[in-house]
């Protein structure tokens, strides 16, 4: 896998390829990503998808390249393994974020790039799409591509507390990178102040150090503004 390529250079590459299929000599799904496979960087996953039933829950993935990278809080290559959309362990994200795309994909036979927020098993993640469709003047195409790029990976806490005002600014700032002395200085507190209150957040939410504290409060706010839209 190679380190550099950005995802953008490679989905132009794949629309590229796709725009030179036509409808009434449909394409092979390798004859869009051969020549990008070797580009794909650690975050990038390609799947393959047959549309090979009326049902699209028994439509079956299969992946063409794995991602190069698993968190410890989701096993991405293990959860998106070869199987039937049924088969994939959280229906409602099949439901919700998958299926309803690729049905309108094939429809229009035409390509889908967006920014995907969602939550797979509980955990919240952010990756960018691009779906591919057969052309074909046959009927119904045979299969989709679906390449996408990790872009984020949250595990709100399992543990619920208030935070007060000051704690809220004390985690924003330091996910904003300032260290706990700027922190204190910013809010007009000791030093001393700011770790203790960091001491206090990590007990109560279970976190291992600061950073994944940190991560942990991103994550839960970003499930608060989910639950707004």
């Amino acid at each position: 896998m190679n380190n550099d390529t950005s995802f953008n250079t490679i989905t132009q590459r794949m629309l590229d390829a796709w725009l030179l299929t036509t409808a009434q000599e449909p394409a092979a799904p390798e004859d869009i990503y051969r020549d990008v496979l070797d580009l794909l960087t650690l975050k990038m996953r390609m799947t393959l998808v047959l549309l090979d039933a009326e049902d699209p829950l028994d439509w079956h993935m299969k992946v063409v390249r794995p991602s190069g990278f698993n968190s410890r809080i989701l096993n991405v290559n293990s959860i998106f393994a070869d199987q039937r959309l049924r088969d994939f362990k959280d229906r409602n994200y099949m439901e919700t974020a998958v299926i309803p795309r690729y049905l309108q994909v094939t429809a229009s036979q035409k390509p889908a790039m967006e920014m995907v927020k969602t939550k797979v098993l509980g955990v919240s993640v952010g990756y960018e799409r691009l779906i591919l469709p057969q052309k074909t003047d046959q009927g119904s195409s045979a299969w989709l591509l679906s390449i996408s790029n990790g872009r984020f990976m949250f595990n709100p806490p399992h543990r619920q507390a208030k935070l007060d005002a000051t704690d809220e600014i004390v985690i924003q700032l330091l996910s904003e990178g300032a260290t706990a002395k700027e922190i204190a200085a910013d809010l007009g507190i000791s030093h001393r102040t700011v770790e203790h209150r960091l001491e206090r957040m990590k007990e109560r939410y279970g976190a291992k150090n600061t950073v994944h504290l940190a991560t942990m409060l991103v994550a839960m706010r970003f499930d608060r503004e989910g639950d707004k839209s």
